[in-house]
């Protein structure tokens, strides 16, 4: 362990990977101050990143954590209810009720309209630009796709979960109170407090669920698409070679994630005992941060890690988590992300920078990562 440092002032906030490359040789698991200022363990290398994210002894619940650590963001408690604060058995319920709507033929359904999603923002440039123009790629096209995409899929929030109830349709949001209703759950039911071990979905766990699609689903897939539109335009060699050959975009797209992903941490973690990690024991009780963007960089796992390589076999990254938390949407961040970059590929050739990579804003945040704009010609 090395000394307490501050997360904000320490460079992570503008060169994260510099950081962290220094971190996971020096202090792997590292005390920390948090953007709050309280104190958390951070933790850098691959394998205990691996490890830590399977372990049942480092907790999601916010009940476990002492007074005065880093918890996160708050949310009211009808948001709140979610798998990103849940242990087993409540995740266990949840992820296998959840499950039976949010299944791979519910995600490859949306293949077609997503392509048209992205067809139709691509027509706007063409319209709004001419044959050569200008624009912030993140707000003209990597923003709007998955919105849309989420909007269509939830069919959408609050006064529609009755309006579906009445009326259900074929999308997720009324598959899910199809699970909520089906199993037996009443409309009184808000809380939830005898729901530990029966198959049914609270009220407040139907919104909460709603909520956490479209917040990750929306988030992570834009600031997805526009760091893999960034890494190809600053890798002209890795996009001459994707365009010969786009039927590598599955693979190039778990590159994309491993090289510059939209996590740089997982969610906080409160160990239920004293836990060791890397000969560092930290108490029961304090926080815990996994580096995501550390361990996708670490050398020990990925050779020339810094590089990205779109023949690399980058399976096993843990971008999208690792476990009983893995991202429940990870197969729609994926397509969402393939068919955005297929699009862009076939439709605008001529794609380009515009400007000094040193001036682009990023997000000011240690969870995410992001660009703020990505302005490109074409």
């Amino acid at each position: 362990m090395s000394t307490d440092q501050d997360l904000v002032t320490d460079g992570l906030l503008t060169h994260p990977y510099a950081v962290y490359d220094r971190l996971r040789d020096t202090a792997p698991v590292h005390r920390v101050t948090g953007p709050d200022g309280s104190p958390a363990w951070l933790v850098t290398r691959y394998d205990d990143v691996r490890e830590a994210l399977a372990n049942p002894l480092l907790s999601l619940d916010k009940r476990h954590a002492l007074p005065g650590g880093y918890k996160g963001f708050a949310l009211p408690p009808a948001l709140d209810a979610n798998l990103l604060n849940m242990d087993p058995p409540d995740h266990t319920r949840i992820r296998r009720l959840v499950g039976r709507a949010f299944t791979t033929r519910r995600v490859e359904q949306l293949r077609a309209p997503i392509r048209r999603t992205a067809d139709h923002l691509l027509d706007a440039l063409s319209t709004n630009g001419g044959p050569h123009g200008g624009t912030d790629l993140i707000a003209a096209y990597a923003a709007p796709l998955p919105i849309t995409v989420i909007c269509d899929l939830l069919g959408f929030f609050t006064q529609l979960l009755a309006d579906k109830r009445k009326e259900p349709a074929d999308d997720l949001l009324s598959d899910l109170i199809a699970v909520r209703d089906e199993s037996g759950s009443t409309g009184n039911d808000r809380a939830g407090s005898d729901r530990t071990g029966s198959d049914r979905l609270s009220e407040d766990e139907l919104m909460s669920l709603a909520f956490l699609i479209l917040f990750a689903g929306y988030e992570n897939t834009v600031q997805l698409i526009g760091t893999a539109v960034l890494a190809l335009l600053q890798h002209p060699d890795q996009l001459v070679a994707l365009r010969a050959d786009p039927t590598r975009l599955p693979a190039a797209v778990e590159e994309f994630v491993r090289y510059d992903g939209p996590a740089l941490l997982a969610i906080r973690r409160f160990p239920l005992e004293d836990v060791t990690i890397s000969d560092v024991t930290v108490p029961a009780g304090e926080t815990v941060l996994l580096s995501l963007a550390a361990a996708n960089r670490d050398p020990r796992r990925f050779p020339d890690a810094d590089r990205l390589d779109l023949g690399r076999d980058a399976t096993g990254h843990l971008a999208l988590g690792h476990g009983i938390h893995y991202c429940l949407g990870a197969p729609l961040a994926r397509l969402e992300t393939e068919i955005a970059l297929a699009a862009l590929l076939e439709r605008l050739p001529d794609l380009k920078l515009d400007g000094d990579p040193g001036d682009l804003r990023w997000r000011p945040s240690l969870r995410a990562r992001g660009l703020l704009a990505l302005p490109v010609t074409y």
